[in-house]
């Protein structure tokens, strides 16, 4: 249901924080690639296959690695990309920001710690006591160990690493239930010593006297830490007494004085006690609740069943997310998925029973995958991913993820330089998959000092041919190229050594200030583009080659549309096929000129979807023996070409940008008003970042449609800021805002990052916007300032304006104004060299 889309979209894509999973282990491990599917061991194992579990999951690794669905074409995929390869893969389509590992499972050929640090930002060690006890009696020798000596090496164990420990675990549930005895003596904790020890080795710690004592005694070592324990309930494997692991079994320890201000984890959504679990949660407030293994290892139904028990009683800020992810990282990427649709399913059913309003579920559902976590854990973690980027799993790995790659030749490396310019390297399929998707390649510094006409770095940008920069595939973006299904491409992020972003990189540039409005805010900012381009046809003239208009007609001609439908509708194809959506398309003003507007959506997404919306209308143009150019002025004595972005504010997924209730001059929130003024007020130096060329001051001029004067209205198509209000929202509201003053030769990123800069400014000192310019802008402009006529004089405006040195960076502004006055430079003394641009852009 579409009243439901936000929700499932915030679902899809928030990052999540995994608290509690294990390490992964080698491609060779003897550890049987069948435990992806099963808690079962031996014999047991050979049944696996008949489960709803393995039939649904085996789909959905088929589907990420794009091969055929069975168990030996899986594992064929996975050796042939490479445990590196598949666990990017796989990390990243779960969009795990956080990682809590329990290392205390000794698998065969396990990778440490650090090893995981390469696909998760955050990645810290969850201590089993348990299996820390066994190690201590196995260095040493039976016969000298008394309760007193073990207890005093347990505790300095514990306190040594307590401070680079998130949590402590137990698994008691596993040795002997969790009827903890509270009151168990030191006598019959020696007894249990002397019986564990008589049992030889390898040491397995099952008494169950010396096990509660050693388990009360890591209790209070962690209170005294503040450290969190985690307990596994529940289901597991067949060493556990399922009888002996619900967990109302803890009431005694629960209601001990001693331990009260213990926090306590219950594990695995206590499948099958779940309501159980959630009563206890309820009543105790050391009690919460985490739902891995339940997700995916139960049906479907199972899943949301055991969800919603958990939710029958307990406080949605102590139920929390992990994958139990074991081994192989498959099952990290199954329980991320699924725990996200079944999520979305509970809290759906849940709003549309009345239980919940939208908000309050959408809130939920950040809460259960990363809030509580980051609460509860102590976690101060600031993502490479922030959690404003876009759900880019749906949107453009879908295709990739769901083809095999092994028929592709190459891939290219995307990323768009400081004059806007669509740049990429390219390198045969198989260095991708075995080196580049991780390491990424070199590229000169140099790469962010060039002009539109150069290719060496401009003067005065603090940039030369010395030093090199990595571009590094962000993966999850990853997608066939629709008109050549033997190549993909990929946008990369800049990076000047490994995890350290370069300060270049356009692309966290608006990840940076994104951040800067979610922290100080809590808003995200949500944005469309509208691309205009022309379509060129090539013809002889007394012997050379000319661009010429496709045709002809008038805006929104019908016959205009006719001509150019088998381009439209294969760009419209191809765009599907990448999961961007596209609003409307038509004819425009200009001679063969048309308009493709893009759906609205955050603004990380809308940058990345408007870059291959341009590389696939080149493309598909080219393949129609056409030009598309996306240049301000193709022709001085036509209509210009814009890249118009509506611009709007959400928090918690609703629209903040229109009035709510609250008194308003002009329909939009107060918080609303105060980032538009914001813009209005810096918008003569966000120029250079929207309007990057010489070029792009022909298009910006009176009566064009592109708004001259620095002003706002509403529904104002001359102003350079139009409040509008689209159909479908309520009379006298304004739900976002057009910037007219963007082109198709902006680096997407850097513009709205200039944009959601000046933005900010605007909450900051709670700007106000001056009244509305209802008529043309011309005709008042004795009233209204001119905004900059020429790239020198918004460069001039730019350097006057402290507040991007701030908000963007210096070194970054440095360089985007040197590459700025080359291009005034150079456009100054080649009159003609505009025409050029149609190439490039």
């Amino acid at each position: 249901m579409e009243k439901f889309a936000e929700l499932k979209k915030i679902a899809e894509s928030v990052e999540i924080v995994d608290a509690h999973a294990h390490n992964i282990v080698a491609i060779d491990s003897k550890v049987p690639f069948l435990n992806c599917f099963s808690e079962a061991a031996g014999d047991a194992l050979s049944d696996v296959p008949h489960t709803i579990n393995f039939k649904r999951s085996l789909k959905e690794i088929a589907g990420i690695y794009g091969s055929s669905l069975s168990l030996h074409a899986v594992q064929e995929s996975r050796q042939r990309l490479g445990l590196e390869s598949s666990t990017a893969v796989c990390f990243k389509a779960a969009k795990i920001s956080v990682l809590l590992i329990d290392d205390g499972i000794e698998l065969d050929k396990r990778f440490d710690i650090k090893w995981h640090r390469n696909f998760v930002p955050t990645v810290g060690r969850i201590l089993r006591v348990e299996r820390v006890a066994e190690k201590i009696l196995e260095k040493g020798s039976n016969g000298t160990w008394t309760l007193g000596s073990f207890m005093e090496i347990f505790t300095e164990e514990l306190k040594s690493v307590a401070d680079e420990v998130l949590a402590f675990k137990s698994i008691v549930a596993y040795r002997s239930g969790l009827a903890i005895n509270t009151e168990v003596t030191e006598k019959e904790a020696e007894e249990g010593l002397n019986d564990v020890l008589c049992a030889g080795h390898p040491i397995r710690i099952s008494n169950k006297s010396f096990i509660d004592y050693v388990f009360l005694h890591a209790l209070k070592v962690a209170q005294s830490y503040d450290l969190p324990m985690q307990i596994h309930t529940g289901f597991g494997d067949k060493d556990l007494d399922l009888r002996l692991a619900n967990p109302l079994h803890l009431r005694n320890l629960l209601d001990d004085k001693r331990f009260m201000k213990n926090r306590l984890v219950l594990l695995h959504a206590s499948y099958p006690f779940s309501k159980e679990a959630s009563y206890l949660a309820s009543v105790y407030p050391q009690v919460y609740l985490d739902f891995g293994l339940a997700i995916p290892k139960l049906s479907f139904h199972g899943m949301v069943s055991s969800v919603k028990e958990l939710l029958e009683l307990a406080p949605m800020n102590k139920i929390m997310f992990s994958t139990d992810g074991y081994a192989f990282a498959e099952t990290f990427y199954l329980g991320a998925k699924k725990a996200r649709e079944v999520v979305f399913s509970v809290l759906r059913d849940a709003c549309v029973d009345g239980d919940l309003s939208i908000p309050e579920a959408i809130e939920a559902v950040k809460d259960v995958f990363a809030e509580n976590a980051k609460r509860f854990y102590k976690l101060d973690v600031s993502s490479r991913y922030s959690d404003v980027k876009p759900p880019l799993l749906s949107s453009f790995q879908a295709e990739e993820l769901h083809e095999s790659s092994k028929d592709v030749t190459f891939v290219r490396i995307i990323w768009i330089d400081a004059s806007g310019q669509h740049r990429c390297r390219v390198v045969p399929q198989q260095r991708f998959y075995s080196s580049v998707q991780k390491h990424g390649v070199g590229l000169t510094c140099a790469c962010m000092g060039m002009s539109s006409a150069s290719d060496g770095p401009a003067v005065d940008t603090n940039l030369s041919a010395s030093g090199e920069t990595r571009i590094v595939p962000d993966l999850s973006t990853k997608c066939r190229l629709p008109w050549n299904k033997q190549q993909e491409m990929v946008l990369a992020d800049m990076y000047i050594e490994p995890g350290k972003v370069w300060e270049y990189c356009p692309r966290e540039a608006l990840r940076r200030v994104s951040k800067v409005l979610k922290d100080e805010f809590d808003l995200v900012v949500n944005a469309g583009f509208e691309n205009e381009f022309y379509l060129l046809k090539s013809i002889l003239r007394n012997g050379k080659e000319e661009w010429t208009p496709f045709d002809r007609t008038s805006y929104c001609s019908t016959s205009s549309f006719d001509a150019a439908s088998p381009i439209l509708e294969e760009v419209f194809a191809s765009l599907q096929s990448l999961n961007i959506a596209v609003e409307q398309l038509h004819a425009e003003a200009g001679k063969g000129q048309f308009e493709i507007a893009l759906k609205y959506t955050d603004c990380f997404r809308a940058a990345d979807s408007l870059i291959f919306a341009r590389e696939v209308i080149k493309a598909v143009a080219r393949k129609h023996g056409l030009l598309a150019t996306f240049v301000p002025k193709y022709a001085l004595d036509d209509i210009g070409s814009g890249s118009h972005v509506h611009v709007s504010l959400s928090k918690n997924g609703e629209n903040v940008f229109m009035t709510s209730g609250e008194p308003s001059r002009y329909g939009m929130s107060k918080i609303g008003e105060e980032f538009m003024a914001g813009v209005l007020n810096h918008l003569p130096a966000i120029l250079p970042f929207t309007a990057p060329l010489p070029n792009s001051y022909d298009r910006i001029q009176p009566n064009m449609w592109s708004g001259a004067y620095l002003c706002w209205g509403k529904e104002n198509r001359e102003a350079p800021l139009r409040a509008a209000s689209p159909p479908g929202v309520a009379h006298g509201l304004i739900s976002n805002f057009e910037i007219k003053a963007f082109d198709g030769c902006a680096n997407p990123y850097l513009g709205l990052a200039a944009i959601i800069s000046a933005g900010i400014d605007g909450l900051r000192r709670n700007l106000s916007l001056p009244e509305p310019v209802d008529g043309d802008p011309d005709i008042l402009k004795e009233n209204l300032q001119r905004l900059p006529v020429t790239l020198a004089e918004s460069v001039e405006a730019l350097e006057k304006d402290p507040l991007f040195k701030e908000m963007i960076g210096e070194n970054l502004l440095v360089a985007i104004i040197g590459v700025r006055k080359a291009e005034v430079k150079y456009y100054s003394e080649n009159k003609e060299g505009y025409k050029d641009l149609i190439f490039k852009y």
